[in-house]
């Protein structure tokens, strides 16, 4: 399934500018518009919670909150109650939280591919309503149960870049968030990682796999997208750049590689109406192209 996304990036934008960005990605039709948590910018639920509260049909990704600044009861209340609230609109993700910063606020863990092995499965079964015994490393639960769980839980995504957290993924998420910056050819071996991965546990359901790709429109778009991209090789195979037309066929590399959503990133300060309306025609073109 080829989807498209857009993201509101906190580097770029500031939580004031917030309000105006969702309205208009909704009015511009994009159908999913993700956030994500780093310190010390913007709280992800409460974003999360006062987006859907704006609108009545977008779907905000958060991708992700990191694990080691929540207990995991605590993460699975924040998502059971923002999806009994706005029921199927939120598309909730974890991932290990830039470690220095973790460091900063004494959350610094010494495995984080424990953490996640412990953490992901225990949010799944609270989600799901299950009563969860764990007595882990770092996960601690005694007879714990949400007396409120969603009505159908939400895919748990896991943010992955390295390898084994790419496998660990596979095993214990619903989904994957991968990281911009990358080609396809990079992206198709974290997929094939993640499916590997998958299939070797007997994990259940295929794996939803996002790609954020930075994104630019209008003029100058190749040198922007350049630019955003960075000092890495071959940078324009690492972006989509143009009109929207021209956005919507580079998005094909990325979906070849396996991705199920392209998420495109505004690295720069951009005008956010405008990018989200070009990136809603995007949607529009490949869903156009899926249903031939």
């Amino acid at each position: 399934m080829t989807r498209i996304g857009a993201i509101f990036n906190p580097y770029t934008h500031s939580p004031d500018e917030f309000r105006d960005a969702v309205l208009a990605a909704e009015e511009a039709g994009v159908p999913e518009l993700w956030i994500w948590e780093d310190c010390f910018r913007q709280s992800a639920f409460a974003t999360v919670g006062a987006a859907l509260a704006w609108t009545e049909r977008l779907k905000i990704g958060i991708g992700i909150a990191p694990m080691p600044l929540r207990n995991v009861a605590a993460t699975a209340m924040e998502i059971a109650t923002i999806e009994r609230l706005f029921p199927g609109r939120l598309l909730p993700g974890v991932g290990h939280g830039v470690l220095p910063w973790m460091g900063q606020v004494g959350a610094r863990v010494a495995s984080p591919l424990t953490l996640m092995r412990e953490y992901v499965p225990a949010l799944r079964a609270l989600l799901a309503g299950e009563q969860v015994d764990v007595a882990g490393r770092y996960v601690t639960l005694d007879a714990v149960r949400l007396d409120y769980p969603p009505q159908a839980a939400p895919r748990v995504y896991a943010a992955a870049e390295g390898p084994k957290t790419l496998q660990l993924s596979g095993e214990v998420a619903d989904g994957t968030v991968l990281d911009s910056g990358h080609t396809p050819g990079e992206v198709a071996a974290a997929v094939a990682a993640i499916r590997e991965a998958r299939a070797a546990v007997g994990q259940e359901g295929a794996a939803d796999i996002v790609a954020y790709v930075v994104a630019a429109f209008g003029p100058d778009a190749e040198a922007r997208a350049r630019a955003d991209v960075g000092d890495k090789p071959d940078p324009l195979e690492r972006a989509v750049w143009g009109d929207p037309a021209q956005v919507a066929e580079g998005t094909r590399a990325f979906f070849e590689a396996g991705v199920d959503e392209v998420i495109l990133l505004p690295s720069s300060r951009v005008d956010l109406a405008e990018f989200y309306a070009a990136a809603g025609e995007v949607g529009r073109l490949v869903d156009a192209t899926a249903a031939r």
